[in-house]
């Protein structure tokens, strides 16, 4: 398959050609990846239940993991769901569009395919400019998990998509203004109470806020048992993964950088390539591997911004071990946590 890229310009004359061109293939139950504010998607019709299985098929995923369906305006909501409740309603009306999924009863338009055979569907209304030009003009709602194989890092920038989907998808929009860098915040509303399945940019105090109580599902640093389905992307399965090794080393910093260095010197001097995830704060106290400093401990907004692009980076250069500090788990360093433990395959040092 030849893949179309196309790169939106401030030349609007050509850019309506590109979302015309996009818009046909949904329409006709292609692929299309194009950028959101958390990380590039992997669009389809979402109500096309052959469209979206091929979303399966570019990606490599297994057909339990449920997909999120984007949404141009608040309409939608009662054309997927069948029960549309209060907290969905505060829930859009603060934080839409955004980077917040939720899961809510689903109506029989939405096949199961693309919800992992569950009653519920995951809703969304993205924020990026491209996302929610893309959905109006093709007229479709769009199912669409992140633009990568599955299990690997998600794609933050065009050239992550070209790697994974160049041939195997018709479409790719390149627009490099990705912000967050990590996947939306997914809360479950089909249950007494709001739970958060996948944390991300909008915090549980920030819901707290809108909605009251709100839970967190314990599988968000842990996982999902076998046999279970989940209930939301990225819960059950090792996710967003290097092709290196990757183990995080939790305690405190000075404790952390002196494990750090001596596992480097180790690896080193059997021959192999290290890769130190670091911060600010900290990258001049490694004493060896090559070091990718991917933010500020003050603002794990940075470490969000960074994760994904800097575990591809050592891809490319062919890191075979990968060492990375822990982070707070308040607010956005919750996501940040959540990603490299699913990364790490759970391996965890702890000193």
């Amino acid at each position: 398959m030849d893949t179309i890229i196309e790169k939106i310009t401030e030349d609007d004359h050509k850019n309506s050609s590109i979302y015309q061109k996009a818009s046909e293939i949904l329409k006709a139950g292609g692929l299309v990846a194009f950028p959101t504010e958390t990380v590039y998607g992997l669009g389809a019709d979402a109500l096309d239940a052959d469209a979206s299985a091929k979303i399966y098929a570019a990606k490599g995923r297994p057909s339990d993991n449920p997909l999120i369906v984007h949404i141009a305006d608040t309409d939608a909501l009662y054309e997927l769901s069948s029960n549309v409740t209060e907290e969905a309603k505060k829930l859009a009306k603060a934080f839409w569009p955004g980077p917040l999924t939720m899961i809510l009863p689903k109506k029989e338009v939405v096949p199961d395919s693309i919800t992992g055979g569950l009653g519920t569907v995951a809703i969304r209304m993205p924020s990026h400019p491209v996302a929610a030009r893309l959905i109006r003009e093709s007229g479709v709602y769009i199912a669409a998990p992140s633009a990568n194989t599955s299990g690997k890092p998600s794609p933050t920038k065009a050239e992550h998509v070209i790697h994974d989907m160049n041939g195997r998808i018709d479409m790719i929009i390149e627009d490099d203004t990705v912000d967050i860098g990590v996947e939306s915040t997914i809360v479950d509303l089909s249950e007494q109470v709001p739970t958060i399945l996948r944390p991300g940019y909008i915090t549980k105090q920030m819901l707290e806020e809108v909605v009251g109580e709100v839970r967190i599902d314990p599988a968000i640093m842990g996982s999902v048992k076998e046999g279970v389905v989940p209930k939301a992307p990225g819960m059950k399965y090792k996710h967003y993964a290097p092709d290196a090794q990757l183990t995080i080393v939790e305690g405190t910093l000075p404790k952390v950088i002196e494990k750090v260095n001596n596992l480097t010197k180790e690896k080193e001097a059997a021959g192999y390539k290290v890769g130190i995830m670091a911060t600010q704060e900290t990258k001049d106290q490694y004493t060896g591997g090559i070091i990718k400093v991917v933010g500020s401990r003050e603002s794990e907004k940075t470490v969000a911004h960074n994760l994904y692009a800097a575990l591809r980076e050592f891809d490319q250069m062919g890191v075979q071990y990968i060492y990375s500090e822990s982070f707070s788990t308040n607010n956005v360093g919750q996501a940040v946590m959540n990603r490299l433990i699913k990364a790490a395959g759970h391996t965890i040092i702890h000193v």
